[in-house]
């Protein structure tokens, strides 16, 4: 009896009675489970990267194959927006409608006949300011009673203003042809009244002065110091020159002539050329590129252009939103009426146009230094004969080498008077830098009452 009780006492002590267990509430016991290796983690981490490598690459090929799918369509097809289908680009601005409610005829390219005279003019490299009337033609304006508001509402009128000035000009340093007058005086006006309505004719100036205006900032280059035979360039010294694009191709240059409006060729739009959402102006770039182009709302083709005989071609090109001027963005000067060049004067023209007959464009801008060609000398029977209208000038050398050539068209021929003056537009030629053949541009000064009607009926 004695033994088991004993025994029972022992049965009631837990086996390895020297480690004392005590339960904790909140406290479980860690699964049984091996921990990952350092090499296993490793594998995971690059499968994850590699599958994500892939994805990246998957859509970067989407992506590229889309946008070079939608260039081509785009190059070949105008899409009707409200019918929802696509109709041949030659069939878009033919003026006929192919879409329904005739949206392919919305956005195109237009025309403008000017039989008016413009009222305001400069004249003369001293850029004096001349009024019109239909009575007495054009009259030099005397510096008596001029004030600012004038100087805003002339320099207003002539398209772009960016801190206008007036100066006085005595008569006695005026050219013989401008001497002697006829000369008008100025009234005060409202400040809505155009400025030529605010003009009276006068005899002579009291003053003894004639007034000369600066409008604008334009023609300025900042500070930074292909064409045929030309040489490598920066937008930085020509920072009017602008790359037109259709569907992202580079096709012609043009001109800054204020924040807004571009100067080009009338035959840049020619063919399938004539629906504007093809259309973008790349500004401020020395290589050529296609990002950060500005979209165009207007093109507008002189009306009396033939582009038989290549005569008045020349164009307008209104952004949708005007540039931010800046070292490599700034509207070059319209030239005064009656410059005065002479044969053998230096001009300059740029553009990112062939380096050589048949070749391919620059992918950097070019320019060339080239002498105005006398037009009687241009001309005459071994050059162009009859081809040469007034509304041409050419320059460059007869003996060739030097030359604008396909891409140029519609970019810059420049002169520096006060400030760089657009005196022509590229425009034709034979060939490109051929023996005989120099280059034909657009003359600016036969087409200022045109581009200054434009930018007064299209603000």
């Amino acid at each position: 009896m004695s033994t088991d009780t004993w025994l029972a006492e022992e049965s009631n002590r837990p086996l390895n009675s020297r480690q004392q267990v005590v339960v904790r509430p909140g406290r479980k016991r860690k699964p049984m489970t091996a921990p990952n290796s350092q090499k296993g983690k490793s594998s995971s981490r690059k499968r994850v990267l590699i599958t994500v490598l892939m994805v990246l690459v998957v859509l970067g090929i989407l992506v590229t194959a889309g946008y070079f799918i939608t260039q081509l369509i785009n190059s070949k097809y105008f899409f009707c927006s409200w019918s929802v289908k696509f109709i041949p680009l030659d069939k878009a601005c033919d003026g006929m409608a192919d879409c329904s409610g005739g949206e392919d005829e919305l956005t195109c390219v237009t025309n403008m006949t000017v039989n008016t005279t413009f009222p305001v003019r400069l004249v003369s490299k001293q850029s004096i300011l001349q009024i019109y009337s239909a009575g007495t033609g054009w009259r030099s304006v005397c510096s008596e009673d001029w004030t600012q508001q004038h100087t805003e509402k002339a320099c207003q009128q002539l398209g772009y203003t960016y801190k206008p000035v007036s100066s006085t000009i005595s008569v006695r340093n005026l050219s013989s042809s401008l001497k002697t007058g006829p000369f008008s005086g100025v009234r005060v006006a409202a400040e809505t009244t155009p400025i030529y309505q605010t003009v009276i004719d006068r005899q002579v100036c009291n003053s003894g002065s004639v007034i000369s205006l600066t409008c604008s900032d334009c023609g300025e280059r900042g500070r930074s110091d292909r064409i045929v035979g030309g040489v490598d360039a920066s937008i930085e010294e020509w920072p009017w020159q602008v790359s037109l694009q259709q569907n992202g191709q580079h096709t012609c240059g043009g001109s800054l002539v204020s924040p807004r409006w571009v100067v080009t060729a009338a035959h840049c739009f020619s063919g399938s050329k004539k629906e504007l959402s093809r259309w973008q102006v790349v500004s401020g770039r020395t290589y050529m590129g296609t990002m950060g182009g500005s979209y165009v709302d207007r093109i507008i083709l002189n009306g009396h252009y033939n582009a038989a005989r290549n005569d008045y071609d020349l164009a307008m090109m209104r952004l949708t939103k005007p540039i931010t001027v800046g070292n490599s963005r700034r509207p070059v000067c319209l030239p005064p009426n009656n410059l005065g060049l002479k044969s053998g004067d230096t001009m300059t023209v740029t553009g990112w146009g062939y380096q050589e007959e048949k070749g391919k464009v620059s992918p950097v801008l070019q320019k060339a230094t080239l002498p105005l060609i006398d037009s009687d000398q241009c001309s005459s029977l071994t050059v162009y004969g009859s081809s040469i209208t007034p509304r041409m000038l050419c320059a460059g050398y007869l003996k060739g080498k030097v030359d604008a050539c396909q891409g140029d068209s519609g970019g810059p021929l420049v002169y520096l008077s006060e400030q760089w003056q657009l005196v022509g537009v590229v425009s034709w030629g034979i060939g490109c830098g051929r023996e005989g053949k120099p280059g034909v541009y657009c003359n600016v000064d036969d087409m200022l009452n045109w581009i200054h009607t434009v930018l007064e009926k299209n603000p």
